[in-house]
């Protein structure tokens, strides 16, 4: 297992994670058409060229949104999270292009006990996501409902 229990965690914790993604024409295209995104600004290179001030496709910002969180995954929240609770203050300051590559850093906001889970608790972490160029491109806030380690058996 590679994620942390919650009481592994501490509050200004901040994970580096190794993964990088160079995003392509494809997962950019799929990922529009799959969920049945028909933005022009995804899919149409001659509207985007003429019709925009970005002269390109950008990247969909849900697939942005679902990279950033999931490069974070192994080694935050893999095999320890019991469920994710929520995202908020979503923001994409700078667009992403065909050919980017992201980054992510994650930090830890906020811990509590949950209430109804004496096993588990809830953690708030800041993902943000960086450009080659080391431009801010994404970030949100991430709640979710994180095991505690578990108890040692005694023999």
């Amino acid at each position: 297992m590679a994620g942390v229990y919650f009481d592994e965690l501490t509050i200004g914790q901040t994970f580096r994670h190794e993964i990088r993604r160079t995003i392509t024409e494809t997962d950019n295209v799929w990922f529009s058409a799959i969920t049945h995104n028909p933005a022009l600004l995804h899919l149409d290179e001659e509207y985007c060229r003429t019709q925009t001030e970005f002269g390109q496709r950008l990247v969909n910002s849900a697939f942005t949104l679902g990279l950033m969180v999931g490069i974070s995954v192994g080694d935050t929240t893999l095999g320890t999270a019991v469920a994710n609770l929520g995202w908020d203050e979503v923001r994409f300051p700078k667009p992403l292009f065909h050919g980017d590559t992201i980054r992510v850093e994650t930090e830890v906001l906020e811990l509590r006990d949950s209430r109804s889970r004496p096993d588990a608790g809830i953690v708030t972490f800041l993902h943000r996501a960086f450009n080659q160029r080391d431009e801010l491109v994404a970030h949100c806030r991430r709640s979710g409902l994180q095991r505690k380690r578990p108890a040692a058996s005694v023999a």
